[in-house]
């Protein structure tokens, strides 16, 4: 868990550009390179889907697909958070690659080069897919990603680091798309502990 001695910011991230944007804009705006000290902790969240919520298939056939099917989102994972960690890198956010671990979390350096995920499933994390530590002045940064429904995925995290701030992006889905599959920042607005941030990506004009 990030330390207690600096509010926590959670900021939820995947493929998308608009929660990419939510990062770079988080950091742009809370974490400034040349201040001598940043005002929180930050810990940058991947909710990966279960193989089986990400496919929904069911049937005899099932069983077949959803190795290659968790294999890529863990793949999908991996990337995320190699992106988040390049963002970091370019804000100047991470000054000291100081890998921190604990017998919770899952040291990076035993993994492959690339962070091929695909290698996780050999050892024993329930939820905790992998969690990586970096020191940087006197603030810690953990990029992590977790198994489970985003929504829920990231109020836990509020809690689990005693989060101040919770900043997510805004997908920019229709009335029919948001009705159906539900929004990520509206549950969190509703059910998160904290003070929650959506940001919404600028449209681009023509």
């Amino acid at each position: 868990m990030a330390t207690a001695e600096k509010p926590v910011m959670v900021v939820g991230i995947d493929d998308s550009e608009h929660s990419i944007y939510a990062l770079e804009w988080a950091l742009t705006h809370f974490f400034t390179p040349l201040a001598p000290n940043f005002p929180f902790n930050l810990v940058v969240l991947h909710a990966k889907p279960s193989a089986t919520s990400a496919v929904g298939l069911a049937g005899p056939g099932a069983a077949d697909v959803l190795p290659y099917v968790e294999a890529d989102l863990k793949k999908i994972a991996s990337k995320v958070l190699e992106k988040a960690k390049e963002i970091c890198l370019s804000k100047s956010v991470i000054l000291n690659l100081d890998l921190l671990s604990s017998t919770s979390v899952f040291p990076f350096d035993s993994l492959p080069s690339g962070l091929k995920c695909g290698h996780l499933c050999e050892f024993p994390l329930p939820n905790v897919l992998y969690e990586r530590s970096f020191s940087m002045q006197v603030n810690e940064v953990i990029l992590e990603a977790v198994e489970g429904d985003p929504r829920n995925v990231l109020c836990e995290a509020v809690e689990k680091h005693h989060a101040s701030m919770l900043v997510v992006g805004n997908h920019g889905y229709g009335a029919i798309k948001r009705a159906v599959l539900g929004s990520v920042s509206d549950y969190c607005a509703h059910h998160a502990h904290c003070t929650v941030m959506i940001v919404k990506k600028p449209k681009i004009k023509h």
